[in-house]
């Protein structure tokens, strides 16, 4: 068997389709002849194949096949004086060919095809490889556009079916998936997009329409990149390398969009408790204001009470300044004074007077402290929204760049399958 081309090996159809001429040898006593000088042998066309026995050899895993006839047909029969018979056919045929895609398109797939007796049992018919390993071969100029051809190797079976024991051939051809069509297309524009979907991360967090607007084209782009790589493969329930890496691009480019979102609904809750704070502290302005109002009234009051003729018009009242009410009282009740203490003249105070019954009054009427945040208004939990953006610049890249390193150096040594007694292409 030489197989003179591999036109097509095809993913979704689970098939391949080659070109070869295929030869037989048997032997029949009844055509031998008397050689005579310069025949030895006889040469005859395709007509004189129906007047001899020829075995009913067929193709078990054939899908289709046909003969070529232009501008004859291409096949002969060679009948040698000592009863051996060759015949030699072309043929194209498409067989079916199992595949395992778990390492698509870091896989290599082994194709065969099967040859068997399809009426004669071993008792009658036993099939073997004519000239060993070199029984089959393969042309050097074989090439496909997305694999190439490692090798081959033969095999001799004894097919058990339910009408007898078969005799049965194999030639396994060894393919390895090129790379270079799926590096181009599909894994460099994947990594781009989500190269392109951290770029959100230095624009300012204001930008909403620009940051969203990257987000969602990003995770757009890979959902039509992940659906455009599968409609080209079979519907298979298990899960591919590229799945796995697709799979990792598009929560890659959805986990920069969601950080966005973290992003605007930490700065919306910062600013809500900012307006609460800022409403309660207008609220305690206000409480204080009414306060100080109050107390210069009472003040005022009380300096301007008629004492009467000969008392004197003014005394000093001294305050004790630790006081916790007073140290964040009206500034201008507390001026001066030594020792923790402040002095106010008061008319009237000295003698009794109304005055100098209504000290601890006056103290009443102080205004209440403002409140003052102790907590950080910028952050929440310790972490502000700029915080996730610096977080993210470092984390995003260093677990993509982590994930590659793992994935390729995974799968590329684990797709290394070389298949024992291969006849390397090219080998004698």
């Amino acid at each position: 068997m030489f197989v003179l081309s591999i036109s097509e090996l095809s993913e979704v159809g689970m098939d391949f389709t080659l070109d070869m001429y295929f030869r037989q040898f048997w032997q029949d006593p009844r055509l031998s002849f008397e050689r005579r000088p310069g025949l030895d042998k006889l040469v005859v066309g395709a007509e004189y194949i129906k007047l001899i026995w020829v075995p009913d050899t067929f193709f078990v895993n054939e899908k289709t096949a046909y003969f070529h006839d232009a501008t004859t047909d291409n096949q002969f029969v060679r009948i040698f004086h000592t009863g051996d018979i060759l015949r030699s056919i072309r043929l194209t045929i498409t067989a079916s060919c199992p595949m395992d895609l778990q390492y698509f398109p870091m896989d290599s797939q082994l194709c065969y095809i099967e040859i068997e007796s399809f009426g004669y049992t071993m008792s009658d018919i036993r099939y073997k490889w004519n000239d060993g390993l070199n029984s089959v071969q393969v042309s050097g100029d074989v090439s496909l556009p997305q694999f190439k051809v490692l090798g081959h190797r033969q095999k001799t079976i004894e097919a058990s079916l339910s009408t007898g024991n078969y005799s049965r051939l194999a030639c396994e051809i060894q393919f390895v998936r090129s790379m270079g069509y799926y590096l181009i297309q599909i894994y460099i524009p994947s990594s781009l997009i989500v190269v392109i979907s951290w770029v959100s991360f230095w624009l300012n967090r204001g930008a909403t329409p620009a940051r969203v607007g990257l987000g969602v084209t990003t995770v757009l782009t890979m959902t039509t990149l992940i659906s455009s790589t599968n409609s080209a493969l079979p519907k298979i329930s298990y899960v591919k390398s590229i799945d796995v890496y697709l799979a990792a691009c598009f929560f890659m480019v959805f986990a920069s969009l969601l950080e966005y979102a973290s992003v605007g609904y930490m700065a919306k809750r910062i600013q809500m408790r900012k307006n609460r704070f800022l409403a309660i502290q207008k609220m305690a302005e206000q409480k204080k204001n009414e306060a100080l109002h109050a107390s210069n009234a009472n003040i005022n009051d009380a300096t301007n009470l008629d004492l009467g003729p000969g008392l004197p018009k003014q005394t000093e009242i001294r305050i004790n300044m630790h006081d916790p009410l007073l140290r964040r009282g009206h500034t201008n009740l507390m001026r001066g004074g030594q020792g923790g203490s402040t002095s106010r003249l008061i008319p009237g105070a000295l003698h009794g007077g109304p005055a100098s019954r209504a000290p601890e009054e006056l103290l009443l009427h102080q205004p209440p402290p403002l409140l003052h945040c102790k907590k950080n208004l910028q952050k929440m939990g310790g972490i502000s929204p700029s915080d996730i953006d610096k977080y993210s610049r470092i984390l995003f890249p260093v677990s993509f760049i982590c994930f590659n390193l793992m994935y390729w150096i995974i799968y590329l040594n684990i797709s290394e399958d070389v298949v024992p007694d291969l006849v390397l292409l090219g080998s004698n």
